[in-house]
């Protein structure tokens, strides 16, 4: 399962990660990012200890999607060592989005 969690300091919880981080900027109204959830878990469950999954509510932390010029929904970016390596927007399925981890971790 993906992290929810309330946190200060979105710089400090990536730069705390001792793996990767895939972050989903999603909102509750956005079908599509409904969709990616159940493609999240499946992500989560693949990659298990090497990868950490943490959604963003892009209406509860608008400061971050703006720093991160989220432009659409889902947008997911992967974060190594505290710095985008990686960005995909909209729905991709999950075994393409395995196979492109796979490649970055």
């Amino acid at each position: 399962m993906a992290t929810k969690q309330q946190f200060k300091n979105f710089a400090e919880l990536l730069a705390q990660s001792n793996v990767p981080v895939l972050v989903d900027f999603y909102a509750d109204w956005c079908g599509p990012c409904q969709m990616m959830a159940a493609i999240l878990e499946r992500v989560n469950a693949q990659f298990q200890q090497r990868l950490r999954v943490v959604k963003i509510d892009t209406e509860k932390y608008p400061e971050i999607a703006s720093q991160h010029q989220v432009q659409a929904l889902p947008t997911l970016i992967l974060f190594k060592h505290g710095q985008p390596v990686e960005r995909i927007e909209g729905v991709m399925p999950a075994d393409a989005l395995i196979q492109k981890l796979q490649t970055l971790l």
